[in-house]
């Protein structure tokens, strides 16, 4: 197994594990907070897609574009709305998901394994020295938000998956 290897297997069973949270979530249940103030999973879906892209694009990688006012509908002050109307269909976070990780999956069969210890961004640095270590963020930021729907579906009464 090469690194990449590595990677992509991390990369694709953390979407596993979000795609199995949410399978069984109405559109009104990803507007639930597991308690007061903490983040709903239609936003955490949103933030994932404009998060994945923004860390590929630092990467210096063509990413699809981001539908018009979707990084502003997740950002930080906008998680605290409850507004449906601010926020999208889960076949449409999916759809999105779905289209970051495929340019994702790409961009890392292109990059030589050579490069995957160059520094990465200077902006990320601080927690992703590396282009390798951005590349296996996307997938552990991704299983970070997973694990928040939990609570949320205890809440809802949906059946314990792991």
């Amino acid at each position: 197994m090469t690194a990449r290897d590595a990677i992509r297997n991390t990369i694709n069973f953390c979407r596993q594990i979000t795609q199995d949270y949410v399978r069984d979530l109405s559109d009104a249940d990803l507007l639930a907070r597991s308690v007061p103030g903490a983040n709903h999973i239609a936003w955490q879906l949103g933030h994932l897609a404009v998060s994945e892209h923004e860390m590929m694009t630092a990467l210096g990688h063509k990413m699809p574009a981001l539908p018009a006012g979707l990084a502003e509908s997740h950002s930080a002050e906008a998680a605290k709305s409850d507004d449906a109307a601010k926020f999208r269909k889960k076949d449409e976070y999916l759809g999105l998901l779905d289209k970051m990780r495929t340019a994702t999956l790409a961009a890392l069969q292109a990059t030589p394994e050579a490069d995957l210890d160059k520094p990465g961004p200077e902006s990320m640095r601080s927690y992703a020295p590396t282009v390798g270590a951005v590349l296996t963020l996307i997938g552990t930021h991704e299983l970070m938000h997973a694990g928040q729907f939990v609570p949320i579906r205890r809440k809802l009464g949906k059946p314990i998956l792991f």
